[in-house]
């Protein structure tokens, strides 16, 4: 790369970083440890899921492609899409993040943890990025039922209980369902205990039609976008089991045997939550990665 365009992506990470909130002391270094066990004090997945925690954030051991995946609420077919412009040593140099806020009550919020971190990233990494719409092979979800969903897609009632805030050692387990089988905390995927060997089960409270959707891309294996057009509007509980094929990659360890009984992810997603999802041609936006150095001295 030539000097004048390093300089270049320099002025534009600068640029980048000084219109986005920022921590007001952050600290960046290479974490080199093979016996640390990666660690953060939130989670740092795309959903709500979050516990105020006075502006702290602190992570330990982590690649860097967790800190972007976090910063930019990246999930399901998106995630391939942005590992595959990015350098090798992205994915296996694992890092140690510390930073706090200036102390005010509304930047202690999962989305503005998500701003500074793009500032961060920005400024220590020299990222820069930007988004591109393109037309691609999409999975569209629309009702089997035209205005209505299945049996284990329901309106959020506005009136339950629903916390996001991550519960402590002695707190509910956050696993455990309530009515029909949904997860007690919200704003997130969770991994739920499945109503048969042999099967995966996941639920979610009080999220949108269209973080469903994307979601469905990840946890099904589904390879592509997955859009929202089902028309459905507000805020869903959802609960889907399914077994996995047997070359998929799933969440329940080598030692995994389906049940041979189980419907399909698409099987399921059409009789549980009343969608179907029909091979199209659309639109849809990515992230597109300009630019990322290692990162700057503290």
């Amino acid at each position: 790369m030539t000097r004048s365009v390093f300089l270049l992506y320099g002025m534009a990470a600068a640029l980048m970083a000084q219109t986005l909130p920022s921590f007001d002391v952050a600290s960046v270094k290479e974490n080199k440890s093979s016996a640390a066990a990666p660690n953060s004090n939130f989670p740092l997945g795309p959903g709500d899921v979050y516990s105020s925690n006075g502006g702290h954030f602190t992570a330990t051991n982590l690649p860097l492609i967790s800190y972007i995946f976090f910063a930019y609420k990246i999930m399901g077919d998106q995630a391939q899409s942005v590992t595959s412009q990015l350098p090798g040593w992205v994915t296996t140099d694992r890092f140690d993040i510390l930073a706090n806020t200036d102390g005010n009550a509304a930047r202690d919020t999962k989305d503005q943890m998500r701003l500074m971190m793009r500032s961060l990233l920005a400024e220590r990494f020299k990222m820069v990025t930007h988004y591109e719409t393109r037309q691609v092979p999409i999975l569209a979800a629309v009702p089997v039922k035209p205005g209505k969903a299945g049996p284990q897609l329901q309106p959020h009632p506005a009136d339950a209980e629903c916390s996001t805030a991550v519960p402590t050692a002695s707190g509910p387990d956050p696993q455990a369902a309530v009515g029909p089988g949904y997860p007690t905390l919200c704003g997130g995927f969770l991994p739920m205990p499945p109503s048969a060997p042999g099967r995966v089960r996941v639920g979610a409270r009080n999220v949108t039609m269209a973080f469903i959707t994307m979601g469905l891309s990840a946890i099904g294996n589904l390879g592509r976008p997955v859009v929202d057009q089902t028309g459905l509007s507000g805020n869903f509980d959802m609960v889907v089991e399914w077994v996995p094929e047997a070359n998929a990659p799933n969440s329940a360890g080598p030692d995994f045997q389906p049940d041979p009984s189980g419907p399909t992810f698409l099987e399921a997603v059409k009789e549980q939550l009343g969608l179907k999802l029909d091979s199209q041609k659309g639109p849809s936006e990515f992230l597109v990665i300009d630019h990322i150095d290692h990162p700057t001295a503290n």
